[in-house]
């Protein structure tokens, strides 16, 4: 529910709509500051992409599906942006590819990992770990984002993350875990560093794989595993550039889009 009427004539409609969702997350106590100054940063990437899914999206989202399909233990990590914008529909993907779901936080305090916890419950969100899991902590990481359950990411075969810091996709991959991240801004040390980039933005990016999810569960392992062996996120991070590049050189020449 937003506090203004925004018409669906509004050209920025959908932007304005997931700009209330982080405002109501924030005064839930679900987001920080910090994270409203990251959504702003991942939405101008956004705008030069067209705000819309490209097809090297699609490829990576896709590679992402059919791994966590494969996976014995596949985790999607959940920060409090994430759950703000996509509670619904990562309740849908963990429920099509079985797999783990686990609140992880930069800015962690209990008290808030419990409301995302409530939150993502609350959006019948399957498989949630509870915040009093058994902990350990990722190695070689200082932050309060290196505090992990046992039984989630500690033991994952493959992690899913969004809006996240390059900290610990980092060390998520140095630690042995394939890490698709979902990342609007391909620069970022989290797109670089992750196994599997995902240049889309949060809530498109978890629809398509909810849906791509509902397509492969009944797909031959044999199957699965082509998609992931014909994945190359170095060719996948040099088309989002060459895509903003195509896009920003248009509009250069004519001074619009």
């Amino acid at each position: 529910m937003t506090r203004i009427d925004i018409p669906r004539s509004h050209p920025r409609y959908r932007s304005l709509l997931v700009r209330e969702k982080l405002v109501e997350g924030f005064e839930r106590g679900l987001v920080v500051p910090q994270g409203l100054i990251a959504h702003g940063r991942g939405e101008a990437f956004d705008y030069i992409l067209g705000e819309k899914t490209h097809d090297f999206a699609l490829a990576a989202e896709r590679a992402s599906v059919a791994w966590m399909l494969l996976a014995e233990k596949p985790v999607i990590s959940i920060n409090g942006n994430y759950a703000a914008l996509a509670a619904e529909v990562i309740a849908r993907l963990a429920e099509a590819t079985g797999a783990i779901v686990e609140v992880n936080l930069f800015y962690r305090t209990e008290e808030r990992v419990r409301k995302i916890y409530e939150y993502l419950r609350e959006a019948g969100v399957p498989n949630l770990l509870s915040p009093d899991c058994e902990k350990t902590h990722v190695p070689g990481l200082e932050s309060a984002r290196g505090i992990v359950c046992v039984e989630g990411i500690a033991s994952s075969d493959f992690v899913l993350l969004a809006i996240e810091d390059g900290d610990r996709t980092e060390a998520l991959v140095r630690w042995g875990k394939p890490v698709a991240a979902i990342d609007l801004n391909p620069f970022s040390r989290t797109a670089q560093k992750a196994t599997i980039t995902i240049v889309d933005e949060a809530i498109r990016a978890t629809e398509n794989m909810a849906e791509i999810a509902g397509g492969l569960r009944g797909a031959a392992k044999s199957e699965l595993q082509a998609i992931i062996n014909s994945y190359n996120n170095r060719i996948i991070l040099q088309r989002a550039f060459r895509a903003m590049l195509e896009r920003l050189s248009y509009a250069a020449s004519r001074g619009k889009l």
